[in-house]
């Protein structure tokens, strides 16, 4: 069902908690995917128990580090699940949580006169603890205007609203470089030799957290990257071509690579400091405009060049929602105050004088909020 073409982009578009109620939509989205993306695994039984802990993290009933916030695209025009998004809160503290740093070894020989730098993979668990953007995906109906940045850069509402929830480091494992057939040139040259089993099988057993295997087969000293096949090495760090524009809004918003891969297909780990979040740094609260639209003091709808495209979000964890919307923002005596339309405080379940949080949608819009 394709939307409307005469509908703005995110209208009616809200991206929310997960609910009970959303099962049978996240399996759709899941079977929509395809394989290659371990934490959205078309399995039923795997679905209900993440959205099981989802309404937990939510509800607040289990310890922050365990959380994993499952965030769902709702189109509320065509009744019917968009997109998909998550926060796992820190990665790594029950099971193991590996990745490739990419290192360097010098070989020198004064004798010889030799000098060289071999670029390396080292197995590694130095990113166990962090938080964890994951299971980022958004229905091929929906991939035009604003709908990719409301679905992505919600996540980072979040944090800004809760940031005593989440560690310090924040990382987002993208897709890696798969072949039109949906092999991996890095899993076949590497992977392979050492699992005995096909990529998807060796994804779903570390989907279904069970990666004991990984440290178990994979060699424990440094792999020389050039021993590799020319296919293998050029795909180390590259996303696949459906991950690239979520790469780039992430790169946008503050985080960046450092070096680390999965090893599985060799995508590449950004990563950033929760702290130095655009989100995080430039996002502020608001508090809903109280006039109403027929008060003859109401402010006027927001004028085009006054209007602002802005992440707006409630501020209750539990029904937790956000929206794209053109606002303006009135900032006086210390406090600012936004002009929502009843259908937006509809979707954000807020009436005015609620407090909202919101951000600049595009990154290009530097003043803080705040």
């Amino acid at each position: 069902m394709q939307p409307s073409p005469t509908r703005m982009s995110t209208d009616g578009l809200v991206v929310r908690a997960a609910e009970w109620r959303d099962l049978d939509g996240l399996l759709a989205l899941a079977q929509q995917a395809g394989g290659g993306m371990t934490t959205l695994k078309p399995d039923r039984d795997t679905l209900a128990a993440r959205l099981e802990t989802a309404c937990a993290s939510f509800a607040g009933s289990i310890a922050p580090l365990r959380r994993d916030y499952l965030f769902v695209m709702e189109d509320t025009l065509q009744n019917r699940l968009a997109g998909v998004c998550a926060i796992k809160a820190a990665v790594g503290l029950e099971q193991s949580f590996y990745n490739y740093r990419i290192g360097t070894l010098v070989h020198s020989s004064k004798e010889l006169d030799v000098y060289s730098r071999m670029d390396t993979l080292y197995l590694a668990s130095d990113l166990t603890g962090s938080g964890e953007l994951c299971s980022l995906y958004l229905h091929p109906a929906y991939r035009h205007g604003e709908n990719s940045k409301l679905l992505s850069k919600s996540r980072l509402l979040f944090i800004a609203e809760y940031p005593h929830l989440f560690p310090d480091r924040l990382i987002a494992e993208l897709r890696g470089f798969q072949r039109p057939d949906g092999t991996s040139p890095f899993w076949d040259s590497l992977g392979r030799h050492f699992f005995k089993m096909g990529f998807d099988r060796a994804d779903d057993l570390s989907s279904l957290d069970q990666k004991s295997f990984i440290a178990e087969l994979m060699p424990r000293y440094p792999l020389y990257v050039a021993l590799l096949p020319q296919e293998a090495q050029d795909v180390i760090g590259k996303a696949h071509q459906a991950s690239v524009p979520a790469r780039r809004m992430l790169e946008q918003e503050g985080m960046h690579f450092e070096g680390y891969v999965d090893i599985f297909d060799a995508g590449p780990v950004l990563q950033a400091r929760c702290r130095e979040l655009r989100a995080v740094r430039d996002s502020g609260l608001a508090q809903i405009d109280a006039r109403e639209a027929s008060s003859p003091n109401a402010a006027a709808p927001p004028s085009p060049q006054n209007a602002l495209p802005m992440l707006i979000s409630n501020t209750v964890m539990s029904r937790f929602r956000v929206i794209v919307n053109a606002a303006e923002l009135t900032q006086s005596r210390g406090s600012a105050r936004l002009h929502l339309s009843p259908q937006a405080q509809q979707l954000l379940e807020c009436i005015p004088g609620d407090a909202v949080r919101c951000v600049a949608l595009h990154n290009d819009y530097t003043e803080p909020l705040a």
